[in-house]
């Protein structure tokens, strides 16, 4: 479908995900929220798609978080209402059950961040300001925020870049193990469809559960998460792509995966 606020493409297996409002340096809007879900949706149920990436168009923003010139002309009761759309577009970046790395370019601020923290790594661009100014408007993050930033930095350091609001580079993050790999500004979109041909080349099925047991098993005790392990283990276990996985191995040839 088309969309007003974001620009879908695709890379072979990959489906791309653009914040498209440049001029507002991607900022999160009322049709952002409601259209993100849809965008996910698509992508989760298309069997051609193995992998997604998110990302800004331009080179200024990934997204600067919430559109506050649209927020002043709201209501509380309005944006109590699209607070609820935000929560649901957040969730469904988190709940997105195929690999979706984000492709941070410039600033990438407030609900930015947090959907980037909702991804499940990011690529900057050396270029890249991280933060979360929240508290300087007397709010918290509430996209997710205050819960995924101490699970991927640590407690301390999460509390301190919170409770300062403070904005930091790209070398930072990636020193805090927030950013996976930080490349030149011009290479960014290069290096980000390499590392997601690797991805996508693997079994669909694979990596889907991949995901779903690191994510449910860092959640829970050691012992329960290694019966999700084999839970997800299970699932890939008897697919036609582990059957044509070892056909290729033994036969020395790219396997040909086909989600089932």
């Amino acid at each position: 479908m088309d969309y007003e606020t974001l620009k879908v493409t695709r890379q072979d297996h990959v489906a791309i995900l653009a914040f498209n409002r440049p001029e507002a340096l991607n900022a999160l809007n009322t049709a952002v929220a409601r259209e993100l879900p849809v965008a996910l949706r698509e992508a989760a149920d298309d069997d051609e798609i193995s992998a997604a990436v998110l990302t800004g168009e331009g080179d200024r923003a990934f997204c600067v978080g919430a559109d506050l010139k649209e927020r002043k002309t709201m209501s509380r009761a309005e944006v109590a209402r699209q607070r609820e759309l935000f929560v649901h577009a957040f969730t469904a970046v988190v709940e997105f059950t195929k690999p979706l790395v984000a492709a941070v370019n410039g600033f990438c601020l407030g609900g930015g961040l947090e959907f980037a923290l909702a991804c499940d790594f990011i690529i900057a661009s050396e270029t890249a300001v991280f933060g979360l100014p929240e508290v300087g408007l007397a709010i918290i993050p509430g996209g997710g925020g205050t819960q995924l930033l101490p699970r991927i930095v640590g407690r301390n350091q999460a509390k301190e870049l919170i409770f300062t609001g403070r904005r930091f580079p790209a070398a930072e993050a990636q020193r805090l193990g927030l950013a996976n790999y930080v490349v030149p500004a011009g290479e960014l979109r290069e290096k980000t469809l390499a590392v997601m041909r690797e991805i996508a080349g693997n079994g669909p099925i694979a990596l889907r559960q991949a995901k779903r047991a690191i994510n449910l098993g860092l959640e829970v005790e050691l012992r329960t998460a290694l019966l999700l392990e084999a839970e997800c283990y299970n699932a890939c276990l008897h697919s036609e792509d582990r059957d044509e996985g070892l056909r290729a191995f033994n036969e020395k040839r790219p396997p040909v995966y086909r989600g089932r």
